[in-house]
């Protein structure tokens, strides 16, 4: 029997053993870490037959035929290396399900900011049209969860992969692929921004169909000598279309026109910030190239509720906005996020630093918060860079139990509408996931 190795014990980790097991391998999953969680996961696995390892690093002493990594797992690790220089097979957990559900057609969702939202809507808009449609990857079911569904194969599967699903992932080829943004992040992993780039781009390049963000710098830029045959949106109207204006989605008098036909107007989708209007655009044009009704394109925009965790309304107290921007994990979508919202407004930020340019986050910060309360790892370094930009109404508060009640004291004493928690950092320094802080977010929130 040939023997496997699932690294990371998580969802996708777990998702892809079992899947493995079904196929006949004789598969071990391990994880560095350990806990009370993680050995109740151990418990089950090993009564099916699944040997787990807990606070271990992987080493090539078991010599596998076959590594499954989950995408928090450095694909440049050495021992991932050394795996590839033996010619031992090394792939993604999206690979592994891609192996075992190519034969249904797939929407695949790539950007730096924006793909959760759009992968939500393309769901919501194939399920309103009576599809089985289920998302997974970053966001939703584990990949090869699906995989091992039984029965009927989903009519699509909508997947949001990230830079590390797509690095490790270079089989999948989807039907569309959608690209929503590009800004620097994750470069710490990536090193230089032409990597980062190129890593996308190769998803677009298997797709059969493109769908390309008109609104974005970058994309835009890059338009110019790549993605001609895309389908380009944009909010700015039929005249800033790249690419053929016929197949083009965009806003024109506060309607969205898809392929020459008005869908629905562009106020429908209840979520705030044009950010939200170029995913709606993203959205419909994917659902327009799968065929989709506008019938059905129209009910879906209308009855979209948001997405957890992205400029969530969590509740109103005493007439202030609480609103979990959790899954903003990076400079430009706590931007977008800050940008977004009524002002004057008392901003919770912090976490995990990663790199990148801060500038414009800044200047909104200087623009629209009342004051700052820092949290986690980064705040050291979110003060010093307030004091740098002149802003000097701040306060390091460290967690988010300290920092909720602040806030709303705050934002009495300011008069503020909002209070926001839009990090603009990893999760990882206090957090399992955005997930866990979002969650932690709304407690504490519910608590008041």
């Amino acid at each position: 029997m040939a023997n496997a190795h699932a690294i990371g014990l998580g969802k996708s980790g777990i998702a892809a053993a079992r899947l493995l097991k079904r196929e006949g391998w004789q598969v071990t999953v391990s994880d560095r870490a350990t806990s009370d969680s993680l050995r109740q996961q151990q418990q089950q696995l090993q009564s099916e037959g699944i040997a787990v390892q807990l606070n271990y690093a992987f080493t090539l002493t078991e010599k596998p035929q076959l590594i499954v990594v989950s995408p928090d797992v450095p694909w440049d690790a050495p021992v991932l290396v050394a795996a590839r220089d033996r010619g031992i097979e090394t792939i993604g957990e999206m690979e592994l399900a891609w192996r075992h559900l190519k034969s249904c057609p797939w929407v695949a969702i790539t950007g730096t900011n924006g793909k959760t939202t759009t992968t939500f809507l393309i769901a919501a808009i194939f399920q309103a049209a009576g599809l089985q449609a289920p998302a997974c990857g970053n966001i939703g079911y584990a990949a090869c969860e699906l995989a091992l569904r039984p029965g009927k194969s989903p009519d699509w599967i909508i997947a949001e992969l990230s830079s590390y699903q797509i690095e490790s992932s270079p089989g999948v080829a989807p039907i569309i692929g959608v690209w929503t943004t590009f800004t620097p992040d994750h470069l710490s992993r990536h090193k230089t921004l032409e990597n980062y780039y190129d890593i996308k781009a190769s998803m677009l390049r298997r797709s059969q169909l493109q769908v390309v963000n008109g609104d974005d710098g970058y994309l835009r830029q890059m338009g110019l000598t790549q993605w001609r045959s895309a389908c380009w949106t944009t909010v700015k109207g039929k005249g800033q279309l790249l690419g053929d204006r016929a197949q083009g989605v965009y806003i024109q008098d506060r309607w969205v026109i898809a392929q020459g036909e008005p869908i629905v107007p562009a106020a429908a989708l209840r979520m705030p910030g044009m950010h939200n209007q170029q995913n709606m655009l993203m959205a419909i044009a994917a659902a327009r190239l799968a065929g989709i009704e506008k019938e059905a394109i129209a009910l879906a925009i209308r009855e979209f509720p948001g997405v957890p965790h992205r400029l969530e309304l969590i509740r109103t107290y005493q007439k202030i906005d609480l609103i979990n921007d959790s899954k903003a994990t990076n400079y430009d979508a706590a931007q977008v996020g800050l940008s977004s919202v009524n002002s004057p407004a008392i901003l919770i930020a912090g976490g995990q630093a990663k790199e990148g340019d801060d500038i414009l986050w800044m200047q909104t910060i200087k623009g629209k918060a009342a004051a700052v309360l820092l949290i986690g790892d980064a705040a050291e370094q979110f003060a010093k860079r307030l004091q740098q930009v002149g802003y000097e109404s701040y306060e390091i508060v460290e967690t988010l139990g300290f920092a909720v009640p602040k806030a709303v004291q705050l934002a009495t004493q300011y008069r503020a509408k909002v209070v926001l928690l839009s990090p603009a950092c990893a999760s990882f320094d206090q957090y399992r996931n955005f997930e866990e802080r979002g969650e932690h977010f709304r407690k504490l929130c519910q608590q008041l």
